[in-house]
């Protein structure tokens, strides 16, 4: 896991909740996943359109 290890992890976390309180984890988490989600969305319809093309 990028040689991060678990106590390193947890250190992150609460650093995190500590910031952003814990209200808006949850809130950042799924904003974050929607970003990703979205990404990866595109990635794929990029890589599909050349392949419509040649058809």
């Amino acid at each position: 896991m990028f040689g991060i290890g678990w106590p390193e992890v947890i250190v992150i976390a609460l650093v995190g909740v500590a910031i952003f309180g814990a209200k808006r984890i949850p809130e950042i988490g799924r904003s974050v996943g929607q970003a990703l989600r979205g990404f990866q969305d595109e990635v794929k319809g990029k890589e599909e359109i050349p392949e419509n093309k040649q058809s």
